[in-house]
């Protein structure tokens, strides 16, 4: 078979390794490896492609391909290759949900924490070299995680890993998801279906965005569901930025119930320089990293390679996409 290897990114962390395409190479020496590194690579190389290990993949790419039977993405999210002739092709779509679910549950940790006691506070009074010890407690009270409430939006891998974090340290946590008929992950208290959210924020202290993104989540978390948080709340949104109405946030932040936000995606990203996210006293931004970890290419190909096997063997697939559902 021929596999196309195109994972490419203008930003440097999201190309795959060189040593990790030999690797595949040295253990698939009966299947031939062609890397892309652009989008006009990937047209010229998936018309004789079996198999593209991908998350770039475009209509024009898909109506190029001859032989394509099966598309694994290194990422979680595949929203933007499911597009209208995808999901009608029977090209069989899987990805690598779970491998980052640890680090992107520590990443949730850390940042409420950060917020929690204004470790922000903290580090910009370092800078100045000034003893600040009177503005905390004052007006910006230091909170803990033992006590508070927590509702997780989406109990997969990221959920179920963050879940078990957040009641470790002393929170009731609350899970939202479609199948409340499922068995409750570690750390759950309770799950709920997506029509009980709105009832439901305004009870929680902290609330966590770890939902796919789909035609039905876009804005999930709206100017609505703002008006309806407890006062003094936190937002960590670890899952896509399309997920929040970034104007509603900021007028949440600014005239609302809302305390503050840990935003690791936006809406466009880069974040553009003129977005008042940037500079808000009350939000933590990180450039899309909660997924970063030094074992993340070594774990993709990994999964990729398990999956390989399977596809020649004709066994069931791991993380097969459902097309229609977007995830």
């Amino acid at each position: 078979m021929t596999i196309l290897v195109a994972i490419y990114s203008d930003v440097r962390s999201w190309c795959i390794p060189e040593t990790n395409v030999a690797t595949l190479r040295t253990h698939f020496p009966e299947h031939s490896f062609v890397r892309a590194d652009s989008d006009e690579q990937t047209a010229a190389s998936i018309v004789d492609a079996d198999v593209a290990f991908s998350s770039r993949i475009e209509p024009r790419h898909l109506a190029a391909a001859r032989r394509l039977r099966w598309i694994h993405s290194p990422a979680a999210g595949v929203g933007s290759m499911l597009f209208p002739a995808m999901i009608a092709s029977p090209v069989v779509m899987t990805n690598s949900r779970g491998i980052s679910a640890v680090t992107i549950a520590e990443h949730v940790v850390a940042v409420t924490l950060a917020l929690f006691r204004d470790l922000r506070l903290a580090w910009r009074r370092q800078s100045e070299s000034r003893w600040a010890q009177d503005e905390f407690n004052t007006g910006r009270s230091v909170r803990t995680l033992r006590g508070s409430r927590a509702l997780v939006l989406g109990l997969g891998a990221i959920g179920g890993e963050t879940a078990p974090l957040l009641a470790a340290f002393g929170a009731e946590v609350t899970g939202v998801r479609r199948r409340v008929d499922l068995p409750r992950p570690a750390g759950v208290q309770r799950v709920i279906p997506p029509d009980a959210l709105m009832d439901a924020l305004g009870a929680n202290d902290l609330v966590v965005i770890a939902a796919p993104h789909t035609a039905e989540t876009r804005h999930l978390i709206d100017g609505a569901a703002f008006a309806r948080m407890k006062p003094g709340s936190v937002l960590v949104n670890v899952s896509r930025g399309s997920l929040v109405d970034e104007r509603a946030l900021i007028d949440a932040l600014d005239n609302g119930p809302l305390g503050a936000a840990a935003l690791d995606v936006f809406e466009s990203e880069p974040l553009p320089r003129e977005s008042p996210l940037w500079t808000h006293d009350r939000v933590l931004v990180t450039p899309h990293v909660s997924g970063f970890q030094q074992h993340y290419w070594r774990d993709a190909a990994a999964l990729f390679a398990d999956n390989l096997h399977r596809f020649t063997r004709g066994e069931p697939l791991r993380n097969v996409v459902d097309k229609d559902a977007g995830y």
